[in-house]
């Protein structure tokens, strides 16, 4: 090969090794200031930090250059490949601190793409999980790494061609245990750094079996990172299993308050019932800014949603919950991002770790289930030194209790007053929706239900007290015309006593008593026919609330009510007091029953007025005292209303008696018409016209006088008709008929019936 060719191959490759010779100097010249990282704990910069060049050029690139004192703490000791317990107020920039140290230990450790993967990045939901792999890609572009991001809601098959070559995973714990188990080469054998962001939801519940499997498949040599706004017993239990040694560290340990400085927090107590009034009046008064209102179930928030689009209060509505697919929660949560005056209504799945920006108020609609919940809700604004807003609305139950919580977890929060005169009521337009609309009938009811269970599954009964909620009134504010009837409420009251406001919608507790005691004895369609509320959750309802948006997903664990406390556990009460049925199919044995039992059974019809609001009233509630007075006390208007409709009806029955009568009488006419069309058909003449005429009007008055002996009493003797036995008095008028009959044989031919007819007409 001539030195002209080989000469640009040399340059080359000395190229590459200068290069790896650079790298490999930056490297040792990292890990030997990295010896002591307590140096750098002053760090103001980024740049400060003894990392890469390349991850310096890919925060530079996203926008960051100034740390915040959790990152000035936790990234030296991080970068240090110590593992680390963090803990910092929201919106404090938690993410940074462990992305960074994740991109830097593996380009310090030559990874690459034979090597596997290296970082596991655990997130409670998919919006978080998606923010974080947004974050990832803008800091790690100058990197050569590879990175996958694993959440539910989205197809399997793809991930599982893919998951193998990944260098770093971000991923939820359902679908990364579901790889772990089904997806064949997919193995965490090398792995170098596990991160679990928001590590007490982790250990939420549900989440606690999933981690637990997931870390005993991890390696045991690796690199632990835990962060979370706050730290709770089954944090520490984990930090326990999984760490060697933790650092721990919490900026705002000491602070004065665990919230931000700039987030100002008001709360109002409030009547359950008065809740979305004063939502409505709050979001009228406030079209020009951003707003997350947070609910305590999808239900309720889906309800809450279409009730405020059919409002149109004037502001972009945008709804988020667990049970929307994940292509649409994607969406609607880069929607919001991108708003400029918008509200959002929501359950707890936004509550931890998203990163909305501008968020000007958070609205807390349902009281949260703790202080640390309530803190999470309210860290979506006042992020990074903005200046933020927080609601909260308590009941007159859960006042003392909740304010209680957040005073022991250093939460400043003042109280203020609703002005009577900037609210305003939404409640007659909602049973208006409702009345036409049966799928806003068919969500308030189910919102109804939702919040009554998740009051009754919280475990602080000092707060949450279910047998003190005002029912009826609540249901009412809903647009709904009757309550629900739940069973969990009911039993409820047998265990904590008796409550001042009952939330069982019975109208007697009498009743009740008595169906308790004669339940044994029922039939089990006395009892289906007995129900209330029966078309509460019927097809109708489910196909038209059944829309391709609004899905359930692939089962990840992101609904806030999803609750599974095993000392919580509910009665089978969606069987018992949510039955399908349809008023068109009877059943056979109602389909038996006489018209006096249906009318029993049926509902008693009742006239409503309704006022120029639209309140249905009685009628004697729209008329003054002494107008009504005028015609007399209450029981004589009562008689002689009873009277005249009395001979009313007497009138119209005489009337239907006589048409009915009538009707019949037509109708014999016809047949016997019919009848006499047949007979000439059949014998060519039949007779004379007189005798038909004759027979006809001898038919009719005999059905005369049997519709008239029908009125009569049933002792009364009937006229004697043609068949019954003769008496003494006839029997010589029968003999002397018996005498002209003439004894001839059957005719067969015409001629025959014509010899006949000669012969009848000479005996006459």
């Amino acid at each position: 090969m001539s030195p002209h060719k080989t000469q640009p191959g040399n340059k080359k490759e000395s190229h590459r090794v200068v290069r790896r010779r650079n790298e490999q100097a930056e490297i040792d010249s990292i890990e030997t200031k990295l010896s002591n990282p307590d140096a750098f704990a002053g760090a103001k910069y980024f740049n400060d930090l003894p990392i890469s060049d390349r991850t310096k050029d890919g925060l530079k690139k996203g926008g960051f250059t100034q740390l915040t004192e959790i990152q000035r703490k936790a990234l030296p000791l991080a970068l240090a490949k110590r593992d680390v317990l963090g803990a910092a107020k929201t919106g404090s920039g938690k993410t940074l601190s462990f992305l960074v140290p994740v991109l830097d230990i593996l380009y310090r450790s030559h990874w690459n793409s034979s090597d596997g993967l290296g970082a596991l990045i655990i997130s409670p939901t998919r919006e978080l999980a998606v923010q974080i792999f947004e974050v990832l890609k803008k800091i790690g572009r100058t990197h050569t790494f590879s990175a996958g991001l694993v959440i539910g809601g989205k197809e399997f098959d793809v991930e599982q061609e893919r998951i193998a070559r990944m260098n770093i995973l971000v991923a939820t714990p359902g679908r990364l245990l579901q790889h772990m188990d089904q997806t064949v080469g997919f193995n965490c054998d090398n792995l170098q750094v596990l991160v679990l962001d928001e590590a007490d939801r982790i250990m939420d519940m549900g989440f606690q079996r999933t981690i637990n499997a997931v870390v005993e498949n991890l390696p045991k040599q690796r690199q632990t990172l835990l962060f979370s706004a706050t730290q709770t017993r089954s944090v520490k239990d984990l930090a326990r299993l999984s760490l060697k040694d933790p650092e721990y560290v919490a900026v705002h340990e000491k602070a004065e308050h665990s919230t931000p400085q700039k987030l100002t927090q008001h709360y109002v107590v409030c009547e359950l019932q008065d809740k979305l009034d004063i939502l409505y009046s709050f979001i009228k008064t406030h079209l020009k800014n951003k707003v997350i209102v947070f609910l305590s179930s999808c239900k309720q928030t889906r309800f809450v949603y279409e009730a405020f689009c059919k409002l149109q209060p004037g502001i972009p509505i945008i709804h988020l919950h667990g049970k929307q697919k994940q292509t649409k929660r994607v969406d609607i949560f880069r929607q919001f991002s991108h708003s400029q005056h918008a509200v959002l209504f929501c359950t707890d799945i936004a509550a931890r770790g998203l990163d909305f920006p501008a968020v000007d108020w958070v609205v807390q609609l349902d009281c949260p289930e703790d202080a640390d919940t309530y803190i999470h809700r309210a860290g979506r604004t006042a992020r990074f030194d903005a200046e933020g807003h927080a609601l909260l609305m308590l009941l007159p139950t859960e006042k003392d209790g909740m304010l209680e919580e957040l005073k022991n977890k250093k939460v400043p929060i003042e109280e203020i007053k609703i002005r009577a005169d900037k609210q305003k009521s939404i409640q007659t337009q909602l049973q208006s929706f409702c009345f036409q609309d049966p799928e806003i009938k068919y969500l308030g009811q189910r919102a109804f239900v939702a919040y009554m269970r998740s009051v009754y599954l919280q475990r602080k009964k000092n707060i949450f007290k279910v047998t003190e909620l005002p029912a009826d009134e609540f249901a009412h504010s809903l647009g709904l015309a009757g309550t629900p009837k739940i069973k969990f409420v009911k039993k409820a009251e047998k265990t904590l006593g008796p409550a001042k406001v009952s939330a069982i919608p019975s109208s007697d507790e009498k009743e009740e008593e008595k169906e308790e005691e004669t339940q044994k004895t029922k039939t089990k369609y006395d009892r289906m026919f007995q129900k209330r509320n029966q078309d509460i959750l019927s097809e109708h309802y489910n196909k038209l609330v059944d829309y391709e948006g609004d899905k359930l997903g692939d089962g990840d664990d992101d609904d806030f009510m999803t609750l599974g406390r095993v000392d919580h556990a509910l009665e089978s009460d969606s069987d018992d007091n949510m039955k399908e049925s349809k008023a068109d199919n009877l059943s056979k044995r109602q389909a038996k029953m006489g018209k006096k039992e249906l009318a029993k059974r049926s509902s008693k019809g009742e006239k409503l007025v309704f006022d120029e609001e639209g309140k249905p009233h009685q009628l004697y509630e729209m008329v003054d005292e002494a107008d009504f007075l005028k015609d007399g006390d209450a029981k004589a208007q009562k008689d002689a209303f009873i009277t005249e409709t009395g001979e009313l009806m007497k009138t119209a029955d005489v009337d239907d008696k006589a048409m009915a009568k009538q009707k019949r009488a037509e109708k014999k006419m016809k047949r016997k018409m019919k009848e006499k069309e047949a007979r000439e058909m059949a014998s060519g003449n039949g007779g004379s016209d007189q005798e038909e005429f004759e027979s006809d009007d001898e038919d009719m008055d005999q059905d005369s006088s049997s519709e008239d002996d029908d009125d009569q009493e049933q002792g009364k003797q009937q006229k004697r008709k043609w068949f019954q036995k003769a008496t003494s008095d006839d029997d010589e008028e029968e003999s002397s008929t018996k005498k002209r009959v003439l004894q001839v044989d059957q005719p067969e031919t015409i001629q025959d019936q014509e010899a006949l007819a000669l012969k009848l007409l000479g005996g006459l």
